[in-house]
């Protein structure tokens, strides 16, 4: 609202000077005591305050346009406008006043057997943003199991419930959902309709059983007719060998489980296609950058042009493009994938437990600091060991990176945002 303006009260006798140089006056008089009052009372504007990153549902303050009739004065000299001085409320704006433990849970997917779903309750109650179901067959009631699951999430703010469901010999819960074959067999034998037709039945019951999130499409170019194993992550997991058929079915497999209310992940960037080796069990290696500029990118290309909301990162160092893990380096993540592709949407890494990892010299609390400072928003790991340790070792990793600037909180808080933008979380609202 604008503040009233003063009257003025010149004498007769006061030369025209006298009475422009009160007025001024009065004006800066007004507009300090506004800018005290915003000091004061702010409460969205932090010294912290990052940038806002494409936060959703977002808008900066509108300016009102002075009548055609009115005098034109200085805009310095104006009484200010609370709605056009006061920050503007976004998803960064909000974030920026969470603990860095608050901000750091919300970037770790907690991983928990589909048939235990309320182990992970303390970790949900913690702020994890996403948990991640592993089995082979599914309770019936899971729907249930996880709305009571998700009550816990604090102020009820929504929960990533994510699962690998892609088809053929790994789907977490067919006995629900009903049963997809092999990408290979939809590559070859079904046209990009009936590939996002059926996947839009399966993606309709996941999300009747609260699951929100699949781990798929995989477009990986591999085409190789074998089955996935310790030394080809693919093989039947890929649509086929052709860059052409993956890009189409890939978009079509994305758009059915969107038409079903799940969210998409399109992985594994950049390509594992000819890989050295399935980097679960070891180091591997994806084609040469090369290579894979040609046959491996272009399926992404086409995901993202057609609006893919995440996005996972591979374990597999890229010849001719990085020395880590790709899911660990800031030229696969930021230069690449965010850069030169223009990705907006949830960067998630593959399994911070494989053995590639390890093998490169971290640790999974090591790796999640280095996979966020490179770029990615999401860390996941497998279930196995005590999972509440290893996630508040992972958010301690995180808080101490950044109390000792090796993590910027301007990058934390931006993770932050992308996982709220996938689930479409508006915090001002």
């Amino acid at each position: 609202m604008n503040l009233p303006s003063h009257r003025d009260r010149r004498s007769a006798t006061a030369p025209p000077w006298a009475s422009a140089r009160a007025g001024n006056a009065r004006r800066l008089s007004t507009a300090a005591a506004v800018a005290a009052m915003l000091l004061a009372g702010c409460g969205t504007a932090t010294p912290h305050a990052a940038t806002p990153h494409a936060a959703p549902h977002s808008s900066g303050p509108g300016v009102t346009p002075a009548p055609s009739g009115a005098p034109s004065r200085s805009p310095s000299l104006d009484t200010p406008d609370l709605a056009t001085v006061a920050t503007a409320c976004t998803n960064s704006t909000k974030l920026a006043g969470w603990s860095n433990r608050r901000l750091a849970m919300l970037t770790i997917a907690v991983p928990v057997s589909e048939t235990s779903v309320s182990d992970v309750t303390s970790e949900v109650s913690a702020g994890a943003g996403g948990v991640l179901l592993f089995g082979g067959k599914a309770p019936s009631d899971l729907g249930s199991r996880l709305t009571a699951l998700k009550s816990h999430v604090p102020g009820h703010l929504g929960l990533l419930v994510m699962t690998d469901e892609e088809g053929g010999g790994i789907q977490r819960m067919s006995n629900l959902v009903g049963n997809l074959p092999w990408a290979a067999y939809m590559g070859a034998h079904w046209t990009p309709a009936q590939i996002q037709q059926n996947v839009t039945k399966v993606a309709t019951r996941m999300s009747a059983a609260q699951v929100n999130m699949n781990l798929a499409p995989v477009v990986d170019v591999d085409g190789r007719n074998v089955a996935p194993s310790k030394t080809n992550p693919d093989g039947w997991r890929s649509f086929s060998g052709n860059t052409s058929v993956v890009s189409k079915a890939g978009v079509a497999y994305m758009n059915g489980l969107r038409a079903g209310n799940v969210i998409p992940v399109v992985k594994h960037f950049p390509g594992l296609g000819g890989s050295s080796y399935n980097s679960d069990f070891g180091p591997a290696r994806t084609q040469p950058w090369s290579t894979l500029q040609k046959t491996g990118i272009p399926p992404f290309t086409a995901a993202i042009k057609a609006g893919a909301p995440a996005i996972m990162v591979s374990n597999n160092v890229v010849p001719g493009l990085s020395t880590n893990p790709a899911s660990l380096s800031p030229t696969v993540i930021s230069s690449e994938l965010r850069g030169r592709l223009g990705f907006k949407g949830l960067v998630l890494t593959d399994s911070l437990s494989a053995k590639a990892i390890s093998a490169a010299g971290f640790s999974v609390s090591g790796a999640a600091v280095q996979a966020l400072r490179s770029g990615a928003d999401m860390v996941m790991l497998d279930l196995g060991g005590n999972v509440g340790s290893q996630t508040s070792s992972i958010a301690s990793a995180i808080t101490d990176a950044v109390a000792g600037g090796h993590l910027a909180r301007s990058r934390l808080i931006d993770a932050a945002g992308h996982v709220l933008a996938v689930r479409h979380v508006n915090l001002c609202s």
